[in-house]
């Protein structure tokens, strides 16, 4: 069996179609087809029921599910093993969104260094889908996120709640804010958002992360909802200033993994994230 119908099945899987898995292939749609097609000719099961709204994974595809995910982590794992430093006996991949990346994610490595040292890790900053479709195709161990989706054969746990702020650049600006930067953190945000800022004017700045948000404010000011880890510091130094009035969003931050895998590493890995974020809940109060 070629590795790459196995890498196709999942990227089906992880998409639900086949438009959308040939996209994330950079591969034509005739070609995830007939990958599909050698591969359920090969097993003699068909893998996927077709119709108008998607590709689903019939009740064969659900047990390959398995069986495909650890021949694509057995190669990646492989390739990262022949290339680990001397001295190292093995590799984990994280890949987070890049708010989770100040403060949490940091302390998180160093206490890797300290309790797995022979542990080569690889650090990635990703959005959801991209990092759902990683974790379903096994190129990715563990992914933290704000908005996962449920997918077979992988754990979600909470975390810690996010605390967001609306913080200015001006304590004498107003609002609605003509400045205001408006970040996509997710369905749940929006939520929030849509039913506290109903009557607000469209929206004329928005940003998929937080960090290109901060970079705007700092140069040409305006506002955002951020992070209360984020920007803690520069609310203690006057560069930034909460909004009077304004509410206060929260957000939780998840760990998605890998519940068939039972490698020590991962799960020291993943005890470390639990214990970091406890603190991290005691330190946003």
């Amino acid at each position: 069996m070629e590795i790459e119908f196995a890498r196709t099945f999942l990227a089906v899987a992880a998409s639900g179609n086949f438009v959308g898995a040939a996209a994330r292939l950079h591969v034509t749609q005739s070609t995830v087809s007939a990958r599909i097609q050698a591969l359920e000719t090969q097993l003699g099961a068909r893998l996927f029921r077709r119709g108008r709204g998607g590709a689903e994974l019939t009740l064969a595809g659900k047990r390959f599910l398995r069986h495909a995910k650890t021949l694509v982590q057995t190669l990646e794992q492989a390739r990262h093993e022949i290339g680990l430093p001397a001295g190292f006996r093995g590799s984990l991949t994280l890949a987070a969104r890049i708010a989770l990346w100040e403060g949490y994610l940091p302390h998180w490595v160093g206490w890797m260094r300290q309790e797995a040292a022979d542990i080569s890790l690889r650090m990635e900053i990703g959005m959801e889908e991209e990092m759902m479709q990683g974790l379903v195709q096994g190129t990715i161990d563990i992914g933290v996120m704000y908005t996962p989706e449920s997918r077979p054969g992988l754990g979600i746990e909470r975390l810690f709640d996010e605390t967001l702020l609306l913080v200015s650049t001006n304590p004498a600006r107003g609002w609605p804010d003509p400045g205001y930067v408006h970040i996509d953190w997710g369905q749940e945000f929006h939520a929030q958002f849509s039913t506290h800022h109903a009557d607000i004017p469209p929206l004329a700045l928005t940003a998929n992360i937080g960090w290109l948000a901060m970079q705007c404010l700092l140069n040409n000011g305006g506002s955002a909802y951020l992070p209360l880890r984020f920007v803690r510091r520069m609310l203690q130094q006057e560069r930034l200033y909460l909004v009077q009035g304004s509410p206060l969003f929260t957000m939780p931050a998840h760990m998605v993994y890998p519940i068939d895998r039972r490698e020590p590493h991962l799960a020291t890995a993943l005890r470390g994230l639990r214990q970091l974020a406890i603190e991290e809940q005691r330190w946003a109060k």
